[in-house]
């Protein structure tokens, strides 16, 4: 049986790392596997007030309502001053409320940080995974994938002009494969 997984990008620019990082991610995994990227820059900033006065903004509800059909997560991010981008953690607040109603719980999940550094991201991965805790996201530990250097990792067409570093790649998808079929409420 497929399963669905959705991805989430931690950045916003267009010709983003991460962005293509998950693009690359989508096509070494096997067919068991069904990807959607979720855009989660259009949200607004979470404000409980909306949800207490029972009027969420519409993209909340139809974010909420969008990732409750999912089978599970992949989240290729950056790191923003040794954290997660802000546009990430409200995708995480948005979906997390209001309390009780969470779309996260349950749901196995993975985490990939990319940037042009050395470290590859390992502040916002880290990070990333305290939140996925509480959200009570079963998230694979390993291979931990912390992919530095993205800068000198794809050629004009974003695919990975290094072998080694695919290598990696397609041996974190079937991890995450693995991961999903062992912690998902329906077995592949």
């Amino acid at each position: 049986m497929t399963k669905k997984i959705a991805v989430f990008v931690g950045s916003l620019r267009k010709e983003s790392f991460n962005r293509k990082m998950a693009k690359v991610l989508t096509t070494l995994a096997p067919e068991s596997l069904l990807f959607e990227i979720i855009e989660i820059g259009g949200l607004p900033l979470y404000d409980q007030d909306y949800d207490d006065g029972g009027k969420p903004p519409p993209a909340w509800t139809v974010f909420r309502e969008r990732v409750k059909s999912f089978d599970g997560f992949l989240f290729v991010t950056p790191e923003y001053n040794r954290s997660v981008p802000g546009v990430l953690k409200n995708a995480l607040d948005v979906g997390s409320r209001p309390y009780g109603q969470s779309v996260w719980g349950g749901k196995p999940g993975a985490v990939i940080s990319v940037s042009p550094g050395a470290i590859g991201g390992f502040g916002a991965n880290h990070h990333l995974r305290q939140s996925l805790v509480f959200l009570d996201v079963p998230t694979m530990q390993q291979p931990e994938a912390y992919i530095g250097g993205a800068a000198e990792l794809f050629d004009a067409n974003g695919n990975i002009t290094n072998e080694t570093t695919r290598e990696f790649l397609k041996r974190f998808m079937d991890a995450f494969t693995g991961w999903v079929a062992k912690n998902s409420s329906k077995n592949l």
